[in-house]
């Protein structure tokens, strides 16, 4: 027995199967601790969303989270089944058989081995993906897809996915070739120059391939919005309206792009739920974001983390017992002749990697929860300071009313998974602010 504990592939085994069964565990723990609290709180309105929400509304809602969390379970545990399936289940061992036995080249193998993987990974997850959107989402009233649109968003998907993707793998797999010692940090810089640039392409080529944007043509609501950018000193390339309404009946209002790209976005679902002052406040409360440079202090923390993240898989994709460890083994010989060579090896251990990742950092995810809901009250007090604060409430009611979200979160749940405060303490923070102020 302790001859088997000195083995670093049977150490990656027992710390593997711990790390799923605790990611599973705590998953399953918190979903059911939403459903418990969505119970407990479904029978009242909670102030002040009790003065705009009806207890029928309310009690919608619940049932729209708890529609979503118990196939949020279900879709866990498909994902538990297929992780093991593809690890400790031989699965990424035999695609790489297979995909050998289609090519030995080094760059080709890893091109077309990630491409089977992604697209055998899309196919399972159609049926799914069908089922939330035309099941869940069309019986509360918030589909509006058709299935050829679904289909054809899908596809597009797919053909931008491959034409951003194929390129990327080619070259983080020559990069293996030309500096097998350093080629993870090379491999880093592409994908940070790689995510600054579809940042800087996102509004005005990504974009446009699936939905409509047209200028803002409300020329009351623009002169207030016009006035709200020049008392905050912000310039943007322009307003638009996304038809958001095709897909779905939730609305939403974000900024895009950064430097000369910059748009701010508004769903048309979201222009037909509020007022014209609340679109001003949520306007304003996105501009906090901006003033705060929130998304340039996550950028200075997430490269870093990336940087991290990337030296780790350069480390682990040269070490045999983290496949082994990890299911891809001598089963059908593939790994032999892996071995042989780096640039098939690291093709097989990039998707190893991606899939066992998750399962060991999902721990941390409350600290990066912890930051977003930080940077959220601190855009909250910039859109009282600069706009009215009781129309920001008045728009967090309204928004949460017609998106049928619930009122009301479990603390611990909301720790790992809410970007954005619950909704009783954002309304409460925004509150104090105005009582504050006056």
């Amino acid at each position: 027995m302790s001859e088997l504990l000195q083995n670093p592939s049977v150490l990656m085994t027992i710390a593997f199967v711990l790390a799923c069964l605790a990611y599973f565990t705590l998953k399953m723990y918190l979903s059911q601790r939403q459903i418990a609290h969505i119970h407990a709180q479904r029978h009242a309105v909670p102030a002040p969303f009790d003065e705009k929400i009806s207890l029928e509304n309310h009690q919608n809602a619940a049932e729209y989270a708890l529609a979503r969390l118990r196939f949020g379970q279900k879709n866990l545990w498909v994902s538990l089944l297929l992780l093991l399936f593809w690890t400790l289940g031989g699965g990424l061992t035999a695609l790489a058989s297979m995909t050998l036995s289609t090519t030995s080249h080094p760059l080709h193998f890893g091109v077309l081995f990630v491409v089977l993987f992604s697209v055998i990974g899309s196919v399972i997850d159609l049926p799914m993906s069908y089922f939330s959107q035309f099941k869940i989402e069309q019986r509360f009233g918030f589909n509006r897809m058709s299935i050829g649109l679904w289909l054809t968003d899908m596809l597009k998907g797919a053909v931008m996915s491959a034409a951003i993707g194929v390129p990327l793998i080619y070259g983080v797999l020559w990069f293996i070739q030309i500096a097998p010692s350093t080629w993870w940090l090379w491999a880093w810089l592409l994908f940070v120059a790689l995510n600054l640039l579809m940042l800087w392409l996102y509004p005005i080529v990504i974009a446009p391939l699936f939905n409509k944007f047209t200028p803002l043509a409300d020329e009351t609501l623009k002169a207030r919005l016009d006035a709200l950018l020049a008392r905050c000193g912000f310039a943007s390339n322009g307003m638009f309206v996304m038809d958001g309404s095709r897909r779905s009946a939730h609305g939403n209002a974000y900024f895009t792009g950064f430097g000369r790209n910059k748009r701010i976005v508004f769903f048309d679902t979201l222009l037909k739920q509020l007022t014209e002052p609340q679109i001003e406040a949520v306007l304003a409360h996105e501009l906090g974001h901006f003033h705060h440079k929130h998304i340039l202090k996550r950028l200075a923390v997430m490269l870093p983390i990336g940087f991290l993240v990337f030296a780790l898989l350069g480390y682990l994709s040269q070490q045999l017992w983290f496949y082994d460890g990890l299911g891809v083994n001598d089963g059908v010989g593939s790994l032999k002749v892996l071995s042989q060579n780096n640039t098939h090896l690291f093709a097989v251990g990039l998707v190893l990697f991606t899939l066992v990742l998750p399962v060991f950092t999902f721990i941390f995810a409350p600290l990066t929860s912890r930051g977003s809901r930080r940077d959220e009250f601190q855009a909250d007090a910039f859109a009282v300071h600069n706009s009215n604060g009781q129309d920001l409430i008045d728009a967090l009611v309204n928004m949460y009313q017609e998106n049928a979200s619930f009122v009301g979160t479990d603390a611990l749940y909301s720790k790992f998974y809410d970007s954005h405060p619950p909704a009783t303490l954002r309304v409460a923070h925004i509150a104090q602010l105005l009582k504050a102020s006056s």
